[in-house]
């Protein structure tokens, strides 16, 4: 078409159309149409400066992203469905439906809801939640969080990023698909690596109900952590249906406590507290208190409250002065043998109280000791007792006069008591006060590389407030000052060995020849007849002591290490009806001669071990003593043995009284297949052929929780006692312990 055509036909249209006529519904019908399309092109006009904003906002919080297949933006209000993913800062989010403010950063999520934050994983139906305070609302909940709590709630009021509470919660620390075991709550509160304590409490083992609990707290921290620990049901055949309960304190760092009740059915009640503490300069130590009361048993005398005190202090003061204390002390020796779980403390019978009170400096050292000791013989019903009050050292070290000559002395101020128990009760128990003063020149040679002499001459100055009456026993208050003098002369050599070399021509082991020879000298002591003492009669030492050592070292790690040491001596008193051996005679003659000492030692490795001891008594031809101690292995180590053996017989007394022949063993290792840790003690009295004390332990670890069983046969006691108590673990929660023995042997 050509340009005038155009023109032409352009013209010609419009003048034919202002000459045609056009209903009235058609003018409406286009009306209409135009109204729509400039509303079509508003609302995407609209739209455009709606993606231009949220472009805009998204540049101004980079942090924030959202996707989904469909979402939509109102203002600060943005609506996400279908796979939508949110992530902000360190926290991520899923669900199928959300809406978010993305000023306020408040959320509603909806539907397979999955949110991870740092060290937690929570699953839900439903959230109410803020992204920037972590505080929200949860409905119907399966939570993570690391390293290995679950649970399961119906809803979680999440406070904060550490506390929130939980309603109707199921908690474990097992991660299998069906926990071992979980507590069962109506409501929790739970604050991270801390605690979660629940109301209602109700333990499950595989899904059985064991335990019940009106309220807990169970600890996440690694550390201490204030809380119960698991209790321990048992049952005994004399004390009847027994429980321990201990709940444990962790008042600060430095210090913390244990509180423990025990119950025995037929007996009655107790209750203990251990208390630990530590502070600055090395103060610090431990307590531990005990009581027990009797039940009142019809048709039978009630008896006494039992106690027991226990404590150890260390306590550093002003002058460089340090104070110790040490008590251990329990009111009833019948007690304690009756319910002490532990053998070896059951069965020893001291009780013992001191404190020390001590300085050194220089060359020089000052104590002073108040104390009191206390050993029961049970076949005498009775105690010997000494007491101190006090008794005050001082002393110096080897100071060096003119080489090679040292002088040294030691002083003592001693205010005693000895006797037996029912002698204290009548006051006629032993008693005395004396001052010492023992100065000492020494003079060591070793100038010679494989001899050793060492030399000493000391005086004794002695001042005796009180005296026996001449030819009788009768105290009286008549001073006696009393000095001798002793010589001392110790000689080791000479000193032979030889080394043994390998195929490599390098040592391996070397074999030590020691001879000893030594010599005592004591002058005679005017009047010692008058001299209180707390032994029989007053000894004096004139005598030769000789012995020879073998030992052997092997190399290792280019230093040596003692593998096996042997070791033989005997002393030979000169004078010996003023010696220790004075009170008996062999054929109406006073032994000159003592028994042959001897011992081994042997250490092939750093966990095993063998020493042994031995007397040989050569007037009678027969062992006056003798002990072992075999060690194979640790406690801890996959497999232990410990056996301790012990005979002892005074050569000299027929009674047997005087005789011991006893023997322990000790041991236990982990079946790995089986997740069982197995331990076992016997105690036998070879003397009397009877069994003294067995026991069992058991103890199985099934994943995240651990189960105990302890059996115990005490023979030993009036009644001999079988006694069997169960324990368990849950993650974080001990056993408890009871305060008479515990689980240990």
């Amino acid at each position: 078409m050509s340009h005038e055509g155009y023109e032409y036909g352009f013209y010609a249209a419009e003048e034919m159309t202002s000459k045609l006529i056009i209903p009235r519904g058609y003018v409406k019908f286009f009306l209409m149409f135009r109204k729509i399309v400039l509303g079509l092109l508003l609302a995407v006009c609209c739209l455009g400066e709606v993606h231009i904003a949220a472009q805009k906002k998204s540049e101004a919080d980079p942090g924030l992203k959202i996707t989904a297949h469909y979402k939509e933006r109102i203002k600060n209000r943005v609506l996400a469905e279908g796979h939508v993913e949110i992530l902000y800062k360190q926290t991520k989010l899923v669900a199928d439906r959300i809406e978010l403010d993305t000023e306020t950063k408040e959320l509603t999520a909806e539907g397979n809801v999955v949110i991870q934050m740092e060290n937690e994983v929570i699953s839900t139906d439903r959230i109410h939640f803020n992204l920037d305070t972590k505080a929200g609302e949860f409905f119907r909940v399966h939570g993570l969080v690391q390293p290995d709590i679950t649970y399961r709630a119906e809803q979680v009021d999440r406070k904060n990023e550490e506390i929130y509470g939980m309603g109707k919660a199921r908690i474990t620390s097992c991660l299998q698909p069906v926990p071992r075991w979980q507590f069962s709550c109506s409501k929790a509160e739970f604050k991270k690596e801390d605690y979660i304590k629940m109301w209602n409490a109700v333990l499950a083992i595989k899904k059985i109900p064991v335990l019940y609990l009106p309220y807990m707290k169970y600890p996440l921290d690694q550390e201490r952590s204030t809380g119960f620990l698991m209790p321990k049901p048992g049952y005994n055949g004399v004390k009847g249906f027994s429980y321990t309960q201990a709940f444990y304190w962790a008042m600060k760092e430095n210090m913390d406590a244990t509180l423990s009740f025990d119950y025995y059915s037929a007996k009655g009640m107790g209750a203990g507290l251990e208390y630990r503490y530590l502070f600055n300069r090395g103060t610090g130590g431990r307590m531990n208190l005990f009581f027990f009361d009797f039940k009142d048993i019809p048709g039978e005398e009630k008896q006494p409250g039992a106690y027991i005190i226990r404590l150890k202090h260390n306590q550093p003061l002003p002058g460089n002065f340090n104070l110790v204390a040490d008590v251990d002390y329990q009111s009833s020796f019948d007690f304690l043998r009756e319910f002490d779980n532990n053998f070896r403390t059951a069965v020893v019978s001291n009780r013992r109280s001191q404190v020390f009170l001590s300085r050194a400096w220089s060359y020089f050292n000052l104590n002073v000791r108040a104390s009191q000791f206390e050993t029961y013989f049970q076949q005498q019903d009775n105690s010997i007792i000494r007491r101190t009050l006090p008794e005050l050292g001082f002393s110096s070290s080897k100071i060096k006069l003119i080489s090679p000559l040292y002088f040294s002395f030691s002083s003592a101020f001693s205010r005693w008591e000895y006797g037996w128990e029912s002698a204290y009760d009548e006051g006629t128990q032993k008693k005395s006060q004396n001052l010492t003063f023992n100065p000492t020149l020494s003079l060591p040679f070793t100038s010679v590389p494989w001899l050793t002499l060492n030399s000493s001459l000391t005086s004794n100055f002695a001042y005796y407030f009180q005296s026996y009456a001449p030819g009788t026993k009768k105290v009286v208050n008549e001073p006696l000052l009393q000095d001798n003098y002793s010589i001392d002369l110790e000689l080791l050599g000479p000193v032979v060995y030889r080394v043994f070399y390998g195929s490599d021509k390098e040592p391996k082991l070397k074999h030590i020849l020691e001879p000893s020879f030594s010599y005592r000298y004591e002058s005679p002591v005017p009047l010692s007849d008058r001299i209180i003492t707390t032994a029989p009669s007053f000894y004096r030492n004139h005598y030769v002591r000789y012995g020879l050592t073998n030992r052997f070292l092997f190399k290792e790690k280019n230093m040596p290490r003692e593998i096996l040491a042997l070791g033989l001596s005997q002393t030979y008193y000169l004078l010996p009806e003023e010696s220790p051996l004075s009170r008996f005679e062999v054929e109406g003659e006073i032994p000159e001669f003592s028994d042959i000492s001897s011992y081994l030692r042997f250490y092939p490795a750093r966990k095993y071990s063998l020493d042994f001891s031995a007397a040989f008594n050569t007037y009678y031809k027969t062992l006056s003593s003798v002990r072992m101690g075999a060690n194979l292995g640790r406690p801890k180590d996959p497999f232990f043995l410990r056996v301790n053996w012990y005979k002892s017989v005074n050569p000299y007394r027929t009674e047997t009284v005087w005789t011991r022949h006893q023997i322990s063993v000790y041991g236990g290792g982990v079946i790995e297949p089986l997740s069982l840790e197995a331990r076992a003690q016997i105690d036998y009295n070879i003397q009397e052929r009877e069994l003294l004390y067995s026991a069992l332990t058991l103890e199985y670890h099934y994943q995240c929780i651990d189960f105990l069983v302890d059996v115990r046969i005490f023979y030993f006691r009036e009644k001999p006692e079988v006694q069997f108590s169960f324990s368990f673990g849950l993650g974080n929660i001990g056993k408890t312990t009871d305060f008479m023995g515990g689980m240990g042997f």
